[in-house]
């Protein structure tokens, strides 16, 4: 490639996230919702193992072409068709979703492949006349995604008991390859602490796609109330479920992009702090939202369950997500966030009485949830004011 296709540096182009860009993430809406709905219908110990493959490869599917739009200008043509070609491979993914570990394994396998190996080919080639220190390192994310791929291709051809734990493996492959830099013979290893990453691009992008898991969790528990007939206690199911999406963005959002940008463009080596805070900890915060809407559908259609999936299902989201929560704080601001550690301490409690000795119906465990969920958000702004800080959008 001829043309430099690099975001400039010089621009506001630098940090803007480009409307091309957004529609490809339209795509994971519909993957969202593909994956909330295999959750809600798997509720096994082998159906959460199987959904957190899943929801593992659809983050790492994300926020890899997060980090490459980081690097090249979605502006220019050629990237700009790229990331149209990512968003109808992404779409094909999402529909093999519900199978694919059953008769479309090989169609999410394949379509996962030439997302993953398809994007690193193209910076790779679109790097290497123009910035061969990003096209080398590149290379090396290129051997590893390739080993990846490999075990993809292999889970997807062997019997049914040989697929989850080579998808895993290919996963801990591509996962373990961001801590350890993508060693390869003679190039050596990724620098990824020494990118020069756009900080307000990176947390701009992921605020919005938690924004898309948070309207995926409305989206779910919406059409569930429609096929459902009205009553008091799927109307009050419908108002928690809005309360605690409600509560759980403002949790998110009261400062967090703000802070998330902020501490990048101070940080000596940004590509480190991203790699950990927008990389790994917000796997944990879109696994909660998404399991948030999981307990949402489940205390809708059946208000009256109990037991530990009904629990887990029910409180795992938003303990899962102020875990994540916890550690973004942590991570950016070098600070224990109180409001969110108290939440989880709150969670657990009920989780463990619930299954321990006072069994509560789903409904009840959701409308605690919405209510600690509220609580936390409360505790956050309270503090966040007495810190002297400003509130987010």
């Amino acid at each position: 490639m001829t043309r430099d296709v690099l975001r400039p540096t010089d621009s506001s182009r630098a940090d803007r996230v480009t409307y091309v860009e957004l529609f490809f993430d339209l795509v994971f809406v519909f993957a969202l919702t593909q994956l909330s709905a295999y959750l809600y219908d798997n509720q096994t110990l082998l159906g959460a193992v199987e959904g957190a493959i899943m929801v593992c490869a659809l983050w790492w599917a994300w926020v890899s072409t997060t980090w490459v739009t980081n690097w090249l200008d979605p502006v220019k043509l050629p990237v700009r068709a790229a990331v149209v070609a990512l968003a109808f491979v992404s779409f094909v993914m999402s529909v093999a979703i519900a199978e694919a570990f059953g008769e479309r394994a090989w169609t999410f396998a394949i379509a996962y492949i030439v997302l993953q190996v398809g994007r690193t080919a193209f910076i790779v080639w679109a790097t290497a006349r123009h910035d061969r220190r990003i096209s080398r390192d590149f290379a090396c994310v290129l051997a590893w995604t390739l080993v990846a791929a490999a075990l993809w291709l292999t889970g997807a051809l062997l019997p049914i008991q040989w697929q989850l734990p080579l998808w895993a493996a290919a996963l801990t492959v591509e996962l373990l390859g961001t801590i350890l830099g993508y060693p390869v013979p003679r190039f050596g290893r990724v620098l990824i602490e020494a990118w020069d990453v756009s900080g307000p691009h990176i947390a701009e992008r992921t605020s919005l796609f938690v924004l898309i898991a948070l309207g995926e969790g409305l989206l779910v528990t919406g059409f569930a109330f429609v096929g459902t007939e009205s009553s008091p206690a799927s109307i009050l199911a419908m108002a928690t479920a809005f309360v605690a999406a409600a509560a759980t963005w403002w949790i998110y959002f009261d400062h967090g992009e703000r802070i998330g940008a902020e501490a990048m463009e101070s940080s000596q080596q940004p590509g480190r702090l991203a790699r950990t805070a927008y990389t790994w900890v917000h796997l944990a915060i879109i696994g909660g939202i998404v399991l948030l809407s999981v307990g949402d559908k489940e205390s809708l259609g059946h208000p009256d369950a109990r037991g530990m999936a009904a629990t887990l299902i029910i409180l795992g989201g938003p303990a899962l997500f102020l875990v994540g929560s916890v550690l973004f704080r942590r991570t950016m601001e070098r600070r224990w966030a109180r409001a969110q550690l108290t939440g989880i301490v709150v969670l657990a409690l009920v989780a463990g009485t619930t299954m321990a000795a006072w069994p509560l119906d789903a409904l009840t465990l959701s409308v605690i949830a919405a209510v600690v969920l509220l609580g936390v958000a409360g505790g956050e702004t309270a503090g966040r004011a007495r810190r002297g800080r400003r509130s987010g959008g």
